[in-house]
């Protein structure tokens, strides 16, 4: 060994010799793995806000309209709702707006949920506030395209 090498600590050094190979290794996987679950998070959530919540309102469902129709807002604020449910759903799987779909989304769970609690007497009020979460897990995860998204909005400026 010459003077100037540093023999690696014994917990950073493989069995095979490399040191930091387990370190740098297992913490790669775990951020591959960590990447996989918020992109496949995202997509579910997409799917549920475009199939299972814009569509009956986009297709003017019974049960959509019936309740719109209590709200008073009609088949205008159906489809408005359905339309923004929609675009969330696209732009919650376009990589430069993740996260402010996400936020976007957010936002209008939280209209949901007021909505629930005065309008309804609370029936469903709870799916607003469990989708809230991982809407907010993502507009944290990815907020670095924020950046992104103000530099392509100031070039076009």
């Amino acid at each position: 060994m010459s003077k100037t090498a540093v023999p690696a600590p014994a917990s950073a050094t493989s069995p095979s010799g490399r040191a930091g190979a387990v370190v740098a290794g297992s913490a790669t996987a775990r951020g591959r793995r960590a990447r996989i679950a918020l992109r496949a998070l995202q997509i579910l959530l997409a799917l549920f806000y475009a199939v299972a919540s814009a569509l009956p309102k986009l297709i003017g469902h019974a049960s959509a309209a019936e309740s719109f129709d209590r709200l008073g807002w009609g088949s205008a604020g159906m489809y408005t709702i359905g339309a923004l449910e929609l675009a969330g759903a696209i732009a919650l799987l376009t990589p430069v707006l993740q996260s402010v779909a996400a936020m976007a989304l957010g936002a209008l769970m939280v209209g949901a949920f007021v909505v629930q609690v005065t309008v309804f007497d609370g029936q469903n009020a709870a799916t607003p506030l469990i989708l809230l979460v991982p809407l907010a897990f993502i507009a944290w995860a990815r907020r670095g395209h924020n950046a992104d998204l103000l530099r392509l909005l100031r070039v076009r400026a």
